[in-house]
């Protein structure tokens, strides 16, 4: 699946698959013990890597980079007749995984965000899952890991027994992370930014036909204008302007980017 469904959408090779494709995608690396980055990418996360070389390189080399928002899944769409019904949202991505993981005993690990939307995320998820193995929950620290914390932390979820590893850093952070322990791991890793909070109850949720119709966005900038105003502001008109021009043929975007020169590992 890596190559067959990539589609250069602004220069990032953007995974045109629905739901199913992408659980069996997951699930098939976690029995297989197969390492991969995947990441649920609405355009915030599609236009960090279209403006930064390093983070292109990043997304580039991806399993899966899914359309997380409606915008990228139009943009498939429309440029390469996708044919794409739904777009792949984080949140959705991640109980559909835990639901699966539930039935078939397939242990899960959460990483990220604080002790208390992790406490309440795991609460929510037992109710709902009480079947669900969560091996382990660790939140983030906020910082850099040390040279000595990375492999520390790779071992212990690699020890916990868990096959699927969940990252709620933020975009990008929560990239790198997959991007860098990859490897180390030797399972699936999702990077699915907001589902953390939104699980727990931590924060609202845009209704339903202001996701369907690409305004969810604009709830999130209503409910935390100060973290979000900078974000949509400058990156989603940036976004609409490249993705006419790639329509039009008027501009290529290519895929090279620029290997990145230091690890820089945001734990």
């Amino acid at each position: 699946m890596r190559h067959s469904c990539k589609r250069n959408v602004l220069g990032i090779m953007m995974d045109a698959v629905d739901y199913q494709m992408a659980l069996d995608f997951v699930f098939e690396a976690a029995g297989q013990k197969r390492g991969s980055a995947i990441s649920a990418l609405a355009v915030h996360g599609l236009m960090t890597g279209t403006i930064n070389r390093e983070q292109k390189f990043r997304l580039n080399h991806f399993d899966l980079l899914l359309p997380d928002g409606q915008p990228v899944r139009w943009a498939l769409n429309k440029l390469y007749d996708a044919q794409l019904d739904d777009r792949v949202y984080g949140p959705k991505l991640t109980v559909k995984i835990c639901e699966r993981a539930a039935q078939e005993g397939v242990p899960v690990y959460f990483y990220g965000s604080t002790p208390e939307v992790l406490g309440a995320l795991k609460k929510n998820l037992k109710l709902k899952y009480p079947q669900l193995t969560i091996a382990g929950m660790e939140p983030s620290k906020f910082r850099c890991l040390t040279s000595k914390e990375k492999p520390e932390l790779a071992a212990r979820i690699r020890e916990s027994g868990a096959a699927i590893t969940f990252v709620g850093l933020g975009c990008p952070r929560q990239e790198i992370f997959a991007f860098e322990f990859r490897d180390a791991l030797q399972m699936p890793i999702l990077a699915v930014g907001a589902a953390f909070p939104l699980l727990a109850g931590k924060v609202a949720q845009a209704p339903s036909w202001m996701q369907d119709v690409g305004l969810e966005w604009a709830f999130r900038l209503a409910v935390e204008p100060r973290r979000l105003w900078r974000r949509y502001i400058y990156l989603n008109p940036a976004y609409l302007l490249l993705v006419s021009l790639q329509v039009l043929g008027l501009s290529r975007f290519t895929t090279d980017g620029k290997c990145p020169t230091a690890e820089s590992l945001y734990g």
